[in-house]
């Protein structure tokens, strides 16, 4: 089973649209929620040097903190989904 981590925010469609895709694939992932303030996001930009969510951390393919949930839906399904080699 991949080692999933993702940050997220309640209430956040971009980190839903994420979550359905990881869902979809039954991806099982640790959430790490995050404050509403971004001047309280420390972890999330530690990991991703940003404290926008959602980020994706992937440890088992060297993903340290991918940003953006078109890009990491488009990694999952290219990684775990169809498009998986």
């Amino acid at each position: 089973m991949p080692n999933l981590e993702l940050y997220e925010l309640a209430g956040c469609p971009y980190c839903a649209k994420v979550k359905d895709k990881l869902d979809e694939l039954g991806l099982d992932y640790e959430s790490h929620m995050v404050p509403s303030s971004h001047s309280e996001r420390t972890e999330v930009e530690q990991v991703s040097g940003q404290t926008g969510v959602p980020v994706l951390v992937d440890s088992d393919h060297g993903v340290e903190g991918m940003p953006e949930s078109d890009d990491i839906v488009e990694y999952l399904e290219e990684t775990y989904g169809d498009g998986a080699a």
